[in-house]
């Protein structure tokens, strides 16, 4: 009994053991999976950073290393590692950081608006070198090379327009973008490109610095938009179009003539700037003072440095070589406009400018030689109109004799033609006339040669159409001499059997009454010739009847056979 009882106790605490193992493992799961849903409920609602569209998100890290004194912030390739803002950002989506180690800031991205660019301004890296003003590397402090073009940028920035002053409204940004307006060069402009953060030129004195070095290029911008950092490069806009102003502007151009006489005048003059030395017009004569912004008012520099010196000295000089008069006579005047035009194109030139026409619109002569010369002129040109007057009526006399020359050659040519078309209408019908002949006469022998043909042939028709009558008569007569020749020449005999002949086929029987009638008599003649009443002879005997059998006075009737029948009683 005790050993059952002990038995039954140890199954009674295996049990119980097995119990309390399985009531733990419960828990245990229980437990593990509440806390994997708070796990995961507190990773959802406190870890979780949703970042919308056009945002950012700027983290900075609570825990970890402190920064050195070099450092501003913590560099992408050091991301998590270090306390503070952290350069890398995160763009739209959704991340999960834990927030005992992490804060976080939801900014809008950096947005280049349309015909915008943005410069950027590092405020964290290292210190740029001495003399230099852009940072070309990524980790130098100070403006960027590179411009942001419009549209949006992940960058924890602050942006605002150029000539304000930022406008911060949050301590995590790292960098300032400084937004600017692209450079358009118009069509007809030129752009002259200065590089102001370059290194500087091996020979700083020149005009025109070698490409790449700081100073004013040679290479221009052709017409278009350029987004350039105006802080590493300033295009300058010279209008290279046509320019047109009166010489009149400057003041009045006048000089004094070889005869001492004071000459006046004024003209118009239309020039443009050589696009291919657009940068060596612009350094040699732009003056700051006329520029508007980027455009370098570069032709009131021409006018007042080029054209209208030139323009003096032209004048001044050549102008004292004539005379007072020459500048009323029009022949004069003309050279002296080509002269001015010439010597103004080759002057210019060498100077960038080009001259598109230079033109003389006015030249005042002195007064007190103006109106003898005037006079003087208008009578030259009156003698020179009678002149022509006179060898106008002379030609007009020349040109009615030719006149009626070519009418008189007309007429003869009219004659002419109409004699060679009436010999010729003439010739033609001749020829016509003696071709029908020929045909008529060809027709004529032809129907000659056809009647005797056809007069052959009659009489050869004739001949033999003779002939067969002859042969058929030869062979009648011959066939009737035969006959005649069976019946041992007689023609007689010849004859009765001929007329037999053709009376047989008529008759098929006759019955008479007795042997000695009359009409008997009729063909005692022929009872001689058996052949021919045979026949007949046979078909009475058919149908006779018997002496005995029919009356004395009965007659027979006489039936007709067919006159095509032979005598055997068949047709032929």
């Amino acid at each position: 009994m005790s050993g059952d009882f002990n038995d039954r106790e140890s199954q009674d605490r295996e049990k119980l053991r097995r119990m309390m193992r399985a009531s733990g493992i419960s828990a245990a799961v229980v437990i593990g999976f509440a806390a994997i849903c708070g796990s995961v409920l507190w990773l959802f609602l406190y870890c979780r950073i949703e970042v919308p569209s056009g945002h950012i998100a700027v983290l900075t890290k609570k825990t970890g290393q402190e920064l050195t004194n070099g450092m501003e912030i913590v560099s992408v390739a050091e991301f998590g590692n270090y306390k503070g803002i952290q350069e890398k950002v995160l763009t739209e989506g959704r991340y999960f950081y834990n927030p005992w180690s992490w804060s976080w800031d939801i900014v809008p991205q950096v947005e280049v608006p349309e015909n915008r660019l943005g410069v950027r301004v590092r405020l964290y890296g290292d210190d740029l070198g001495y003399g230099n003003l852009i940072a070309e590397n990524a980790t130098q402090k100070g403006i960027a090379a590179e411009v942001l073009r419009p549209g949006r940028h992940a960058i924890n920035a602050i942006v605002y327009e150029a000539g304000t002053k930022p406008k911060p409204n949050r301590d995590n940004f790292i960098e300032l973008v400084e937004l600017h307006e692209p450079v358009i060069v118009p069509a007809g402009f030129k752009g002259v490109v200065t590089l102001l953060s370059s290194p500087p030129a091996a020979d700083p004195n020149q005009l025109i610095v070698e490409t790449g070095k700081r100073g004013v290029q040679k290479q221009t911008h052709d017409p278009g938009v350029y987004y350039i950092n105006p802080y590493v490069e300033r295009i300058s806009l010279v209008d290279c179009r046509s320019q047109r102003f009166n010489l009149g502007t400057g003041g009045e151009m006048g000089f004094p003539s070889r005869d001492g006489f004071w000459v006046k005048l004024d003209g118009r003059i239309e020039f443009r700037v050589d696009p291919e030395r657009a940068a060596e017009v612009f350094v040699t004569y732009n003056d700051s003072v006329n520029d508007t912004g980027s455009d370098a008012r570069v032709e009131e520099e021409i006018i007042q440095k080029i054209i209208l010196p030139n323009a003096r000295s032209f004048c001044r000089l050549r102008g004292s070589d004539h005379s007072g008069r020459d500048f009323i006579l029009g022949e004069k005047r003309l050279k002296f406009q080509e002269d001015f035009q010439q010597t103004l194109e080759a002057t210019c030139k060498t100077q960038g400018i080009e001259i598109v026409q230079a033109l003389i619109t006015r030249i005042s002569p002195p007064q007190q030689i103006a109106l003898p010369v005037r006079e003087r002129q208008i009578a030259l040109q009156m003698a020179e109109r009678y002149e022509k007057e006179i060898l106008q009526q002379d030609s007009e006399k020349q040109l009615r004799i030719e006149q009626e020359l070519v009418k008189q050659k007309q007429a003869l040519v009219e004659v002419d033609q109409e004699v060679i078309t009436v010999t010729t209408e003439a010739k033609r019908q001749q020829e016509v006339a003696v071709i029908g002949a020929n045909q008529r006469k060809k027709v004529a022998e032809v129907e000659l040669m056809a009647a005797e043909d056809q007069a052959e042939a009659i009489t050869a028709k004739g001949t033999a159409d003779a002939e067969v009558i002859r042969f058929e008569n030869q062979a009648v007569a011959a066939g009737w001499q035969k006959s005649v020749e069976a019946y041992g020449g007689s023609g007689d005999e010849f004859a009765r059997w001929v007329m037999l002949k053709k009376l047989a086929p008529s008759f098929r029987a006759m019955m008479v009454n007795t042997s000695d009638s009359p009409l008997m008599n009729i063909f005692n003649e022929f009872s001689g010739i058996s052949p021919m009443l045979s026949p007949t002879a046979d078909k009475s005997d058919e149908t006779e009847t018997p002496a005995t059998e029919t009356p004395a006075a009965e007659m027979s009737v006489i039936l007709p056979t067919d006159p095509n029948t032979t005598e055997s009683g068949e047709k032929e």
